[in-house]
This record gives structure tokens, C-alpha cells and sequence, in this order.
């Protein structure tokens, strides 16, 4: 299958025309009916949105059918959330009426043991009778921000605010808890969400079909939290002809964790000294928590690349310097000694403390911070910045924003921490849309990442 026509095939999972809810009712805690509302009253969806129950009774202003083949119109898309019994006929339902995209949301399938693996083989025989692109089952959805389209069953307001923060981030969950964190974290960040995709068991849509997907849209970095790999050469071989970063966080790397694997969403994890291997040689990124999905991108959508692992450090407290250079010792970055050249210039302005790297200032106006990190970021010897500036005064707001234009004629990045209270480095950033850390830890990841990236872009594939 060429690239355009996979792509066109998986467009209408994030864009259709039409979609038929199946298993949605007015029945009390109902699943489906939630999709309805999003649809129709959250996201006010624009194209016609089926019912699909056994009193063929209409949802939250959805008209209502008995049986998927007595839609009098045309199907893009359709969505399964009911039993996992009674799955597979409306799969086939599905397959008559010429529906080519199904989400399937009901659980109870290869998760759940031999009955449940039996439902999925009677599943997947009709979709591959049919030519259908399953996604799922036991997956939340998707949701794509770009053209306001969500099908997460219980969604919220808070999902709904997330719908008017577009981004360039594209996520692909194994889980929709997970995603559900990632989602409500990213409202206190700069970043958005471009795309987002739940794949749950991944019986046939898999990482390596959105990784080659979200490769050809509008996606800055593309994010993954994975329990699993089930066909490991076919995501390593797709990676390596993917040029936009790629960062993964894989749980079940201990017999615990592939252990709840296993009973979540039916996935063997593999060996993770090898899928780390691997890793490296595909030029993905391998993340250390679920943190890192949401707090790192920034670094990528915001900031050059990292050319070098020559960092110098600025702050106004000679204590975060001395702490920075041990985390960034620990983490593999190096810490030039300034040419004498580049001392001699920053010894000429007035307030500097320290002309040695971690470069440290006492209170000084916003010129200076200005002329001094000009300085360091054209040092030959300097390949990116560690910015770590308490905001004691407004202006160092100003003198961020300014930092990053800076960063970008130099062609140099800078992680920016600013050493305050987490409520008010995250209000600082939500209010004046600044790429602020939470931790000087995570600003020195930040680094490490994006040198990563700038590494592995020379294996990619030309």
C-alpha cells in the first residue's frame, strides 16, 4: 500500500463526514450517549451523527436506528461502544452498509481471556472480509483539534477547553487513562495537542500506521505512550524514514509491569535492553516517565535543535549554578570552560559576579541580563544555553520573551527554568506563553533531548 492511500484510509478515523454511534442509548451512565453529547452539544459536529440501539430511540439530538444497515445515508466513520458479545455482528453490520473506519471502544476482548480472544478473531475475519480499519478495541478514541472532531466516550469540559488549544504535538496512547492526564497536564503548558489517539489492544491500526500518518499532516513532534510493541521491525523501519521527532514512553519493562500489560490491553512487553537498542538505532527518543510526554515537546516546537552537549549556565544565584552543574554533569552535557575572549567581554558589563561557566549575576537591569546572555550565546565554545532566572522583577518576563528570538538567530537553544514556585512558573507560562520549565531537572532533559534529535536526524533516511 502506497503512502497516500494509507494516509487517506486513516484520515477518516480524525476526519469524517458522518459518523454512527453504536451502542449509544438514553439509558442511565450510558457510554455512547456521552459521545453523542460531545458531538452534538460540546463540539457541535457538522456532519450528520447516527444512534445506534435496539429501541432505534434518538440520543441527545441523534437520530436513532435499530441496526447499523438501516441508516438511510452514508457512514464515514462508526463507533462501537456496547457489549463485546454482540461486537463482531455489528462489525459485519458495518462491513454490508460500506463502512470502511471503526472505532471500537468496548472492552472484553484479547485482554480478557479465550472467550475474549475468540470475539476478536470473529471480529477481525469480518474486517478483513470487508477491507475495514479497525482501531482498538478497548481504546478511548480519538480526538484531532485541528479540525474539532472527538470521540472520547465520557468526555468533559475539561477535554472540551483542551479541543481550543491546538498544538503541534500528535499522541498515540496505548491508554486512555494516560491520555486523559496528558490532556488536563498540557492545559497549564504553552503547548497543545494537534491530534490524539487511543489504539487499546491495536488489533489492527498499530503505532507504526500513525507514526507514518501523523508523518504527512500538520504534526510538529509526535509523542507515544506504549505497553507494547506487537511488530517491532515495522516500527523501527517507519521511524527511520520519520525526520519529525519521535518520543516514547514505554511501560512494562519490569515482570510487574508486563505482568498489568498483559490484563490491560492483552500486550506482551518486550525486553527492554533491546527495545532500548533499538531505539537509538531508529532515532526515536525514549522518555523516563509520563511527565516527559507533556513537559518536553516545548523544547522541540520552541527552540532550535541542540548541536553540541556545550552548555552554558546564566542564573542570578550562585546556588543554582553549582546545582546545574552536577545535574548536568550526571546527565551527559559538558560545561566549557568560556574562552578568554568571552570572559573578557562579559567582565566588561557591570553586575556580573561570575565570568566563569555557570555565569552568575547579582540584581541588574534587563540590559544586562540581555548583553550578557547575547554574549554567551555567540561563544564559539557554546553550543546551548541553561537559563535560570528567579523572576524577582517583571521585567525578566521581557527578558525571556526576548531570550527566545535571541535563541533563534543564534540557532542556539535555551532550557529556561525560572527558580520560583511551581504556581507561579505555571502561571507565568500560561499568562505570557513562555517555554518555562518546571524543574531545573527537566530543563536539563530538555537539553538532552534535543540533542538527541539533532543526532538522530543524521541516521533518518534521506
Amino acid at each position: 500500500m502506497d503512502k497516500i492511500k494509507h494516509s487517506s484510509q486513516l484520515d477518516k478515523f480524525f476526519n469524517p463526514a458522518s459518523v454512527a454511534v453504536i451502542g449509544a442509548s438514553n439509558s442511565p451512565f450510558n457510554l455512547g450517549a456521552t459521545i453523542c453529547n460531545c458531538l452534538t452539544h460540546y463540539i457541535k459536529f457538522p456532519g450528520p451523527v447516527f444512534a445506534v440501539n435496539r429501541k432505534a430511540e434518538e440520543v441527545s439530538g441523534c437520530a436513532g436506528y435499530s441496526s447499523v444497515t438501516g441508516i438511510p445515508a452514508e457512514v464515514d466513520l462508526a463507533v462501537i461502544i456496547t457489549p463485546a458479545s454482540v461486537v463482531p455482528e455489528f462489525v459485519k453490520q458495518c462491513g454490508e452498509k460500506g463502512i470502511r473506519n471503526v472505532v471500537i471502544e468496548s472492552a472484553g476482548f484479547s485482554e480478557q481471556g479465550e472467550e475474549g480472544k475468540n470475539l476478536q478473531q470473529e471480529v477481525d475475519s469480518y474486517a478483513k472480509q470487508y477491507g475495514i480499519r479497525l482501531l482498538g478495541p478497548n481504546c478511548l478514541g480519538v480526538m484531532n483539534n485541528v479540525s474539532r472532531f472527538c470521540c472520547f466516550y465520557g468526555a468533559y469540559d475539561g477535554i472540551m477547553e483542551a479541543l481550543n488549544k491546538v498544538g503541534g504535538v500528535s499522541y498515540v496512547i496505548q491508554s486512555g487513562g494516560v491520555g486523559v492526564v496528558i490532556i488536563e497536564s498540557l492545559m497549564d503548558d504553552i503547548q497543545g495537542i494537534n491530534k490524539m489517539v487511543s489504539i487499546g489492544n491495536k488489533t489492527d491500526v498499530d503505532e507504526s500506521d500513525l507514526l507514518e500518518y501523523f508523518d504527512s499532516d500538520n504534526t510538529q513532534v509526535i509523542a507515544m505512550y506504549l505497553e507494547n510493541v506487537a511488530d517491532g521491525r515495522k516500527l523501527m523501519k517507519t521511524a527511520r524514514r520519520v525526520k519529525k521527532p519521535i518520543l516514547i514512553f514505554k511501560s512494562g519493562c519490569t515482570e510487574a509491569g508486563a505482568a498489568a500489560a498483559l490484563s490491560h490491553t492483552a500486550g506482551m512487553a518486550n525486553n527492554s535492553a533491546v527495545f532500548d537498542s533499538a531505539c537509538r538505532q531508529a532515532g526515536i527518543i525514549r522518555l523516563k516517565s509520563i511527565s516527559e510526554l507533556y513537559s518536553l515537546p516545548k523544547m522541540l516546537t520552541e527552540m532550535p535543535l541542540l548541536k553540541g552537549n556545550r552548555i552554558a549556565a546564566f542564573t542570578n544565584s550562585g546556588a543554582f549554578g553549582s546545582i546545574a552543574a552536577d545535574i548536568m554533569t550526571e546527565a551527559g552535557l559538558a560545561i566549557p570552560r568560556l574562552s578568554s575572549d568571552t570572559r573578557e567581554k562579559l567582565g566588561k558589563i557591570k553586575g556580573v559576579f561570575n565570568v566563569n561557566n555557570p555565569v552568575d549575576i547579582g540584581p541588574a537591569p534587563p540590559q544586562v541580563y540581555l548583553d550578557l546572555i547575547d554574549i554567551i550565546l555567540a561563544a564559539p565554545e557554546v553550543d546551548g544555553l541553561l537559563l535560570m532566572s528567579s523572576i524577582w522583577r517583571d521585567f525578566v518576563i521581557d527578558v525571556i520573551r526576548e531570550v527566545i528570538n535571541m535563541c533563534k538567530h543564534h540557532g542556539k537553544p535555551a532550557a529556561i527554568y525560572t527558580p520560583n514556585s511551581i504556581q507561579r512558573i505555571i502561571s507565568v507560562r500560561k499568562q505570557f506563553g513562555l517555554p518555562v520549565f518546571d524543574s531545573m531537572e527537566e530543563a536539563v532533559r530538555a537539553l538532552v533531548i534535543s540533542q538527541e534529535q539533532f543526532e538522530y536526524l543524521k541516521k533518518k533516511e534521506k
